[in-house]
């Protein structure tokens, strides 16, 4: 990230904004999903994963389209910059942690998914005590894409398609895609968690 592109995604805190405005209550929307999602997967039916489906598509959008509409209608807050990727980040999290104890994604993964995201948090939070904003970086959205287009393939309750239990595993096709995604999120995870740490480290040059 060149020094103009940081320059775009840093400010300061404003004090007494206005954040009831539709971009900010869609990622409100987004955090109350979370909850409801972990339920739905928990109760493990067909009828259950088709609606975390659905619940989880809707949190997604919410997320592509709360800031596309805060930057088209000139209503960017710091309070959506702050919240915004927290609420990805619960969303995520609440998805691969609910995904490993039913045991549609390794532990594992879902471990260095969580370092990275609390890690940045941790960061944000004193970049904010110093009165700095950082918004998502484009690696940082990029994975955010991977890793929910990564959860919609593994909720989605293929073996009510395929006729098959376990089809995630038993299904050659499925379970060399279950793969190739899970690697590419990983990858995305970790090369945007190294560009924040280096462009922090330039702001505090």
């Amino acid at each position: 990230m060149d020094r103009a592109q940081m320059d775009d995604n840093v400010s300061r805190v404003h004090e007494g904004e206005n954040i009831w405005n539709l971009p900010n209550v869609l990622t409100m929307v987004r955090l109350v999903l979370v909850p409801i999602f972990i339920i739905l997967v928990l109760n493990g039916s067909v009828g259950a994963m088709w609606a975390a489906l659905v619940v989880f598509v809707v949190a997604a959008f919410t997320d592509l389209y709360d800031g596309k509409i805060a930057r088209e209608r000139g209503i960017v807050t710091d309070w959506g910059k702050i919240w915004d990727p927290i609420a990805d980040k619960a969303l995520t999290l609440g998805a691969f942690v609910v995904l490993s104890i039913a045991g549609l994604v390794p532990w594992w993964f879902t471990v260095v998914v969580a370092a990275r995201e609390l890690g940045i948090t941790w960061m944000r939070s004193r970049l904010l005590k110093r009165g700095i904003v950082v918004a998502a970086n484009s690696g940082g959205k990029a994975k955010t894409v991977s890793q929910m287009f990564l959860i919609v393939f593994l909720v989605f309750p293929w073996d009510s398609v395929w006729g098959v239990s376990n089809a995630l595993f038993d299904v050659t096709g499925l379970a060399v895609v279950r793969w190739v995604l899970i690697a590419i999120a990983l990858f995305l995870t970790v090369w945007s968690g190294l560009q924040y740490v280096v462009a922090t480290a330039k702001m505090k040059k």
